[in-house]
């Protein structure tokens, strides 16, 4: 008997700490400020070696995604609800909105989805499959099912355990690109001066 309870009690215990994509969401929508380090490793089809960048991310809940890659050069991408604007050291800004380009404007819409982890608007794009590892760890593998991502991706895999760790992509040109975040900070919960300016620019 004493065994049975105990098997019970550990069966009920694995239950209640397992990983749910939707408990997944609910976590990361109550990160008001996330930071934290990127590096990139993108292998291209026919060349030999691969390309590498690392850099800094910012995701804040009501202003947007900031992303600065520091290395192998500089480059600023700002999402906000309503444009999409990357800058490139020596060249003008480019601004993207919906009604300027919409199926570019979708793109914003879907890499904000991803890193808030969005189950509905990850579902009207891709096939969803959640898995949890056990331990905390889990991965989430997007299958695309509608145009154009499924003529460009195979397949987005994000993984992690108490944030998003890892990115890897997979396209139909037979390129992978891996996307790893590290250094994560919550605190402190609000922007700073200088990281509300990233968002002012």
């Amino acid at each position: 008997m004493k065994v049975l309870l105990l098997l019970a009690l550990t069966i009920s215990s694995v239950t209640a700490n397992a990983v749910t994509l939707e408990e997944l969401q609910q976590r990361f929508s109550q990160v008001p400020v996330l930071r934290a380090e990127f590096a990139q490793q993108r292998t291209i089809s026919g060349m030999a070696q691969p390309l590498n960048s690392s850099g800094n991310l910012l995701i804040a809940r009501q202003q947007g995604l900031w992303w600065q890659q520091e290395k192998p050069f500089t480059l600023t991408l700002l999402l906000t609800e309503n444009r999409m604007v990357q800058i490139m050291a020596g060249q003008s800004p480019q601004v993207v909105t919906a009604d300027t380009n919409p199926q570019m404007f979708q793109f914003n819409s879907l890499l904000s989805a991803l890193f808030h982890a969005d189950q509905r608007v990850l579902g009207q794009n891709f096939s969803l499959n959640f898995t949890d590892l056990g331990k905390g760890a889990w991965t989430l593998v997007l299958t695309p099912k509608v145009s154009p991502l499924n003529r460009l991706f195979r397949s987005i895999t994000l993984s992690g355990e108490t944030f998003l760790n890892n990115i890897d992509i997979n396209d139909m040109q037979g390129d992978a690109t891996h996307i790893r975040f590290f250094n994560q900070k919550t605190t402190p919960a609000t922007l700073t001066d200088a990281e509300k300016r990233h968002f002012a620019s």
